[in-house]
């Protein structure tokens, strides 16, 4: 599961794509500590084979789903194939860029938020994939999934589930239009980051609160050791 991001500092990752002769911003979303699905948030695409930096609607649902569905901000990688995500795994694929994500242990009304992030302070380029059609009705219908598979290592004590990350290099090859759609699932597969790439500590329970922001929320706490 990957239901609320850190994107406070994303502006760097242009350095990580130096390759791009062009890069297209278009992107007008606030970088934010706290963001939950449900809003527009940077990602980044191949169009024209320039590499483009706009906002997407966090959620998708296709217009055609139940009525009484939410919009979902997760795709499962063992169903990216199939009859449901398939035609956008085939399609543009995106990368959603973050400084971390959180994840919560314990149970309600107790719940422990924990901060994510890669272990040498690089951004995490988090495999998504979107939908390209003009909304009909709600942003959603042209809205991204981030890709997650199963937690691995120490971080299933944290979740049983993570998001898809990847290296720049391996985040470049994702947006390739020229790769097929079972390409981009193996590489997926085979090359996401491990749980040794990453540390999670406790952070303060107002991250809890999407109306909460900034950068103490960021932080372990200072009773947290639990530092992995």
């Amino acid at each position: 599961m990957c239901g609320r991001l850190d994107q406070n500092d994303i502006d760097r990752l242009l350095n990580d794509f130096s390759w791009a002769e062009d890069v297209v911003r278009r992107d007008r979303a606030e970088r934010k500590f706290n963001v939950a699905p449900g809003t527009a948030r940077p990602v980044l695409y191949i169009e024209d084979g320039n590499l483009v930096l706009d906002d997407r609607w966090w959620g998708y649902k296709s217009r055609n789903y139940r009525p009484t569905a939410r919009p979902v901000p997760n795709a499962r990688l063992d169903k990216i194939l199939g009859p449901y995500w398939g035609r956008l795994t085939r399609g543009r694929r995106i990368i959603v860029p973050a400084n971390g994500w959180y994840e919560w242990t314990g149970e309600k009304p107790n719940k422990q938020p924990w901060h994510i992030h890669r272990a040498d302070g690089e951004l995490l380029y988090m495999a998504g994939i979107t939908s390209w059609g003009a909304p009909r009705e709600f942003a959603h219908e042209r809205g991204f999934a981030i890709v997650t598979s199963d937690a691995e290592g120490g971080m299933v004590d944290v979740h049983d589930r993570r998001p898809v990350v990847f290296t720049a290099e391996d985040a470049a090859t994702w947006l390739d239009p020229d790769i097929s759609g079972e390409q981009a699932a193996e590489l997926a597969r085979s090359m996401a980051l491990g749980a040794d790439k990453f540390l999670w500590y406790e952070v303060s329970k107002a991250v809890g609160n999407v109306r909460n922001d900034g950068p103490g929320l960021a932080l372990p706490l200072p009773q947290s050791d639990s530092l992995f």
